[in-house]
C-alpha cells in the first residue's frame, strides 16, 4: 500500500478507536505533578527527528517524515496510557486535538488557500532596497492579516524577485524573522499567543498600545542588519553576473482580489468567534467545544473550500501552489500537539511539577516577578514548543488574571508576549509560518540551511538584539 494511503488509513482507524471509547466515563484527567518525566521523551525525540532528519537522511526524511511523526505520537500515547491509564489519556488527546489542533490547522488551511490565490507578480529586480521595503511592508502587514497570511502572500514575490540571484537563503531567513514572527506583535490577529490572551480577557488593543516601541526597536535593527548583509551578497552576485540591473522602477501586478475579500472573512470569523459567547457547548471526552468556536471552524473550512473553487487554476499555477507544504505542517504539528501533552501538563503543574526548579527562576527573592526571566523562559520554550500553548502556561504561572496582568503586572505580560512572539523566530518549529515558509522556499529550489544552520543565523542576528531589548524595556 502507498505510504500516503496507509497513513490516512491509520488516521481513520485512530479516529474510530477514539470514537469507540467516547463514553461519559472517559472524562478523567491526569495531573502534571504525577506524570513521570520520561513521558516527555517522545516530544524530545520528535524535535530531534525534525532537526536531524533533513541533515543526515534528507531523501528518506522528506518521503517518510509522516511515518516518523506518527511513530513518536503513538509512542507518547502508549507511554501515557501505561503511566496514567486509557481514560485520562483519551481526555487529554481529545482536548489537544479538538480544542487546539483542529482550530489551528483549519485557520492555516483557510489562510493558506486564500493567500495562495493572490498573485503578486512581475517583481524581477531583487535590489537590497526593494528587498528591505518588501520585508518592512510584510512586517507591518503581519499584525493586520496575521503572520501566517502575510507570510504566504509576501514570500512568493520575495522568492520571485530573488530567483535569479545566487545568494537567496539569507532573504528567506530574515523574512521568517520579521514577517513570520516579529511583525505579528501588535494585535491578537497577528500571532496565536496574543489571540489566546485575547480570549482570556486581554484587551484587543492592549498589544498595540503597549508593544509598539518594542516592535519599532527590534524590527528597525533587524531591517538595518538585513540591508547591510543583502548589500554584501548583492555585490557578490553582481560580480558573478547573477544579479539583474536595477535600472527603472519594478512593475507590480496583483491578481486574485476575491481572495483578499475571503481573507478578510477569515479575520472576521476569528473576531466574531472571540466576541460572541452564546453559552452553548458540546462536551466530548473532556473537551468543551463551544458553539461560537464550532461555527468559526466551520466558516474557516468553508472559506478555504470556496477559495479553492473560485480561484482560476492559472493563478494558483502562477504561485506554484501545492498542498505539500500544508500537508507537511499538518502531519508534523499533529504529532507535536500529541507529544507535547505531557510536557505542557508538567509545566502547568508549576512548583508542584518536575519542572519546579525551572519555574523558580521566574521570581525574585522578594516574590516579585522576574520579567527578564519570563521573557527568556517563555521565548526559549516557544522556540522549541508551539508558542500558543507556551504563552498560556506562562500566562497561568503569572496569575492568569487579565486585569492584573494589564495593570500592576503589565511588565510581566509584556515579557511573556514578547518572548512567545519574537523568539518563535529562533527555530524552524517556533511557529507554524516558519515551517511553511521553509517548505515553500525549499520547493522554489532555495538552498535553505538545516535546523542547526538556521539557528546559527538566528542566534547571531536576533539574540544580541533580544539582550538589548531586555535591558531597555524589561528590567
Amino acid at each position: 500500500m502507498h505510504s500516503g494511503k496507509a497513513l490516512r488509513l491509520a488516521f481513520l482507524l485512530g479516529l474510530a478507536f477514539l470514537f469507540a471509547f467516547a463514553t461519559p466515563a472517559a472524562a478523567a484527567s491526569f495531573e502534571g505533578a504525577q506524570l513521570p518525566l520520561y513521558t516527555g521523551l517522545p516530544f524530545a525525540g520528535l524535535l530531534l527527528s525534525i532537526a536531524l532528519g533533513p541533515i543526515f537522511a534528507k531523501r528518506v526524511w522528506h518521503v517518510h517524515y509522516g511515518w516518523a511523526a506518527a511513530a513518536w505520537a503513538l509512542l507518547a500515547l502508549g507511554m501515557l496510557i501505561a503511566a496514567e491509564g486509557l481514560s485520562p489519556t483519551l481526555t487529554a488527546l481529545s482536548h489537544s486535538m479538538f480544542a487546539d489542533y483542529l482550530p489551528f490547522i483549519l485557520m492555516l488551511f483557510a489562510l493558506y488557500t486564500t493567500a495562495g490565490g493572490i498573485v503578486v507578480s512581475d517583481f524581477d529586480r531583487a535590489t537590497p532596497r526593494l528587498n528591505t521595503l518588501l520585508l518592512a511592508f510584510g512586517t507591518f502587514a503581519s499584525s493586520l492579516i496575521g503572520a501566517t497570511g502575510a507570510s504566504l502572500i509576501f514570500i512568493r514575490p520575495i522568492l520571485q524577485a530573488n530567483a535569479k540571484r545566487k545568494h537567496q537563503a539569507h532573504v528567506v531567513i530574515f523574512f521568517i524573522f520579521l514577517v513570520s514572527n516579529i511583525g505579528g506583535i501588535l494585535t491578537p490577529l497577528g500571532n496565536p499567543p496574543l489571540f489566546f490572551g485575547f480570549l482570556r480577557g486581554v484587551s484587543f488593543f492592549w498589544p498595540l498600545r503597549t508593544l509598539w516601541p518594542h516592535l519599532l526597536f527590534t524590527a528597525s535593527l533587524v531591517l538595518i542588519t538585513f540591508y547591510l548583509i543583502d548589500s554584501y551578497f548583492a555585490r557578490k552576485d553582481r560580480e558573478a553576473q547573477m544579479f539583474l540591473s536595477a535600472e527603472g522602477a519594478p512593475h507590480l501586478a496583483i491578481r486574485g482580489l476575491p481572495n483578499v475579500f475571503l481573507m478578510a472573512c477569515v479575520i472576521a470569523a476569528i473576531l466574531v468567534g472571540a466576541l460572541w459567547h452564546p453559552g452553548v457547548a458540546i462536551d466530548y471526552l473532556g473537551a468543551r467545544v463551544e458553539l461560537q468556536n464550532l461555527l468559526r471552524d466551520t466558516c474557516l473550512a468553508a472559506i478555504g473550500l470556496l477559495s479553492f473553487v473560485i480561484t482560476p487554476q492559472a493563478d494558483r499555477a502562477a504561485n506554484h501552489f501545492s498542498w505539500e507544504p500544508l500537508e507537511e505542517v499538518a502531519k508534523l504539528f499533529a504529532a507535536i500537539f500529541i507529544t507535547i501533552i505531557p510536557v505542557m501538563t508538567m509545566l502547568a503543574a508549576n512548583s508542584h511539577g518536575p519542572f519546579a526548579p525551572v519555574i523558580a527562576i521566574l521570581e525574585h527573592q522578594n516574590g516579585s516577578p522576574n520579567n527578564a526571566a519570563y521573557f527568556w523562559s517563555s521565548g526559549l520554550l516557544s522556540s522549541l514548543l508551539d508558542n500558543g500553548p507556551t504563552y498560556l502556561v506562562f500566562f497561568v504561572v503569572a496569575g492568569g488574571k487579565a486585569a492584573t496582568l494589564m495593570g500592576p503586572l503589565a511588565k510581566t505580560l509584556e515579557a511573556i508576549s514578547l518572548g512567545a512572539v519574537f523568539m518563535g523566530a529562533l527555530t524552524y518549529i517556533g511557529s507554524a509560518p516558519n515551517f511553511m515558509v521553509y517548505a515553500l522556499a525549499r520547493r522554489a529550489r532555495v538552498d535553505m540551511p538545516g535546523f542547526f544552520g538556521y539557528m546559527i543565523w538566528s542566534i547571531a542576528v536576533l539574540v544580541p538584539i533580544f539582550i538589548a531589548l531586555t535591558f531597555l524595556f524589561l528590567r
